[in-house]
């Protein structure tokens, strides 16, 4: 934390405070020391009967406090390290990550959060990456759509955006609506979502056990890399075909092949990384 040191405008400097931002390390390190930092307030909060949720530097609290008291708390908290400052924003609306949070009388209604500075950009359907993880993306907002918006309305609503998002990638209308339905299907979700029936399948939805990851036996798992290219599609199909023909009777069966892709190091590729790397 101490040999941090950057460039800008011709001149060195050294930082004598904070990390690196962008650097892994600099993460973990921060967050371990917020597990310390913030024990206190935790434990302030559940004897109050109140939540506390925290994801790096966005925090989350509900409790039944007058906003005065809050603020003076908060105010306290401030005081635990001159480095962090917390801002408020209380009120009967809130938003937490990627979800908006309203107080309705009481009720609360949830729906999808974007950043004002939010752009409708996704991996382009014409990159040159297997069609599953263009598929995935389809299936995750999709799912988060449902699992977000507690109205039958805001998901249609959402639901749009994302078709138009998919739309500005060059996604196809007809492959977008196919996905749609597929992903019902997945879900266990025999008929097209109504304004009678979606309460009902959203609940099933939420409350659906998450699949635990099967733990793979690296002593008996073989993972093969290929680069991946429009003319490779088949090659995992024509691969295990290969493998079973090949060594079925062999003791090499008792290994199980795992195929991942490497996309084509070509100019598009280049063109899409996020982050800059300086040249020598």
């Amino acid at each position: 934390m101490r040999n941090n040191y950057f460039s800008y405008d011709g001149q060195y400097y050294h930082q004598i405070r904070g990390g690196a931002m962008g650097s892994p390390l600099t993460l973990t390190i921060a967050n371990c020391y917020m597990f310390f930092y913030e024990q206190q307030i935790i434990k302030q909060i559940h004897n109050s009967g109140g939540l506390y949720f925290r994801y790096i530097d966005d925090i989350f609290i509900v409790i039944n406090w007058p906003a005065r008291h809050l603020l003076k708390q908060i105010d306290k908290w401030n005081h635990f390290d001159e480095n962090i400052k917390l801002s408020e924003n209380i009120g009967v609306t809130a938003d937490f990550l990627d979800l908006h949070i309203e107080n309705r009388d009481g009720e609360l209604f949830t729906t999808v959060y974007q950043k004002p500075s939010y752009e409708p950009y996704y991996l382009p359907f014409s990159s040159i990456h297997p069609l599953h993880m263009k598929k995935n993306i389809i299936f995750t907002m999709l799912l988060r759509a449902i699992r977000y918006c507690s109205t039958f309305q805001d998901y249609l609503n959402e639901r749009e955006r994302l078709r138009m998002a998919l739309l500005l990638n060059k996604y196809p209308n007809k492959f977008i609506d196919t996905q749609f339905i597929y992903i019902l299907e997945k879900l266990n979700i025999k008929q097209l979502l109504t304004i009678n029936n979606y309460a009902e399948y959203r609940h099933k939805i939420i409350d659906s056990p998450i699949k635990e990851k099967v733990p793979i036996d690296f002593g008996k798992t073989m993972f093969v890399h290929f680069t991946y290219c429009s003319n490779m599609r088949a090659f995992p199909g024509k691969f295990h075909v290969s493998w079973n023909k090949y060594f079925a009777e062999s003791p090499i069966n008792d290994i199980i092949p795992t195929l991942g892709t490497r996309n084509v190091n070509n100019l598009q590729r280049r063109l899409v990384h996020t982050r800059l790397y300086n040249s020598e």
